[in-house]
């Protein structure tokens, strides 16, 4: 600090050898300075005040984006400054309803009232310094579930560690619920941890070994971690090695486990792999494909082109009696108009309206666009005056999709008919 100070004076002191240069440094450094009114000039503060860096020109100080790693230390800085503060006498009155000799069962139970998650961190941390206590199944869970509810990973993750350090200890149940706290904390090596934990333990008398419920929320977690196909793809290598090891441990995948590689593989456009899980479906697994199943099959067909197979799927699951999602009917519109199937593409919106399913704006410009491509712009003006009068376009959604069709095929008001060109013509004189 003291260093900063001196090089703000000698900053100072190189403007101050030119008089024509110390009113540049006082407005620079204000509040360096304070007016002796006995000589009627400023002198220098004893102590120099810390001022903000927006103070200074950018040639003093770099512009550039903050490293992910400075970033980082500045948040763990700020998580530390505002670290909450244990309440001493709650912590006080909770332990005062404790007798001097009581059992795991007594500070559960105390843990369990408390609201505030440092006071039952605090319990059991003084439970643990006490003579003739040892922490059971029941305090751990009840701990960690506090913890966890209130987002307190790290001190979650001490009270894990001291359970993993206790063989004897433990159940599916509360492996499974700290795997789900770690997902959630994005602490997706801890959680496999765990899970190795669990599948490692060969003790017969301890069955917490891992269960359909345990390959699910990781099967969730490995899903919510891509952004991309390539991403996708990577995670979709460790779901495949996961879902192998629970058929070779004669654990009966569920509609959720084989909807999460259908969907798994989709994302990964591996479409191929998706359809022969869904056709195992029924034949291999005791399971039947759902709604979700026929979407995921449809939006994964669609994004790679193959809008018959995509047609063929969406006929049996209307036979079946589900009916696609947005997102289904989105690709499939979208698929269609690529295709030039223009005619299949706007019978397939008017079902999804009907059905009273949401269609997003890059829809309607596909299907315009390829409308128009056909050197039919006529039509897809009077197609989108129809989308307005039965109130499917609000009115920012109509005027930018007229701006998108001026733009792309020109003025077309000789080509339309009055009624339509009336609102067309308005908007260009708005816009100019």
């Amino acid at each position: 600090m003291l260093s900063f100070g001196r090089n703000c004076l000698k900053y100072c002191s190189h403007f101050k050898r030119n008089s024509s240069n110390e009113n540049l440094c006082l407005q620079k450094f204000p509040k360096l300075f304070v007016l002796n009114d006995s000589v009627g000039k400023y002198s220098y503060t004893q102590f120099p005040v810390l001022f903000p860096l927006n103070s200074f020109n950018s040639h003093y100080y770099s512009t550039r984006v903050p490293s992910r790693s400075y970033r980082r230390r500045v948040r763990n800085r700020f998580l530390k400054s505002n670290k909450p503060i244990l309440d001493q006498a709650q912590f006080q009155f909770a332990q005062s309803q404790l007798l001097p000799r009581f059992t795991p069962e007594e500070l559960c139970n105390v843990i369990a009232l408390q609201r505030d998650p440092l006071v039952c961190l605090e319990l059991f941390h003084w439970a643990s310094h006490q003579p003739r206590f040892r922490h059971d199944l029941s305090t751990f869970h009840v701990t960690i579930k506090k913890l966890g509810d209130a987002k307190m990973y790290q001190e979650m993750d001490d009270i894990v560690n001291q359970l993993l350090a206790v063989p004897s200890i433990g159940s599916e149940a509360l492996f499974n619920m700290v795997i789900y706290y770690f997902t959630e904390a994005r602490k997706l090596t801890k959680a496999v941890n765990v899970f190795k934990h669990m599948k490692n333990s060969r003790n017969p008398n301890f069955s917490f070994r891992p269960s359909i419920k345990t390959y699910n929320i990781l099967f969730g977690a490995l899903l919510s971690r891509g952004y991309n196909a390539y991403i996708n793809l990577v995670y979709m290598e460790t779901m495949r090695c996961l879902f192998r090891q629970m058929v070779n441990d004669m654990i009966e995948p569920d509609i959720f486990s084989l909807n999460s590689m259908i969907k798994g593989y989709v994302l990964s456009l591996h479409v191929n792999d998706a359809l022969r899980i869904f056709h195992q479906m029924g034949v291999v697994y005791d399971c039947k494909p759902n709604s979700l199943t026929y979407d995921y099959l449809i939006h994964g067909l669609c994004a790679k082109g193959r809008t018959e197979n995509a047609k063929e799927l969406y006929h049996e699951m209307k036979t079946k009696g589900f009916t696609p999602n947005s997102k289904s009917y989105n690709s499939l519109v979208n698929s269609l108009a690529l295709v030039g199937e223009i005619d299949d593409a706007v019978n397939y919106l008017w079902e999804m309206t009907e059905k009273q399913r949401s269609v997003d704006f890059i829809t309607y410009r596909t299907v315009l666009d390829e409308i128009c491509r056909r050197g039919k712009v006529q039509e897809a003006m009077r197609f989108l005056q129809e989308l307005q009068e039965k109130d499917l376009v609000d009115g920012h959604t109509y005027r930018k999709l007229l701006y998108v069709l001026e733009d792309d095929y020109g003025n077309s008001e000789d080509r339309i008919d009055s009624d339509v060109a009336r609102p067309y013509s308005e908007i260009k004189r708005w816009r100019s």
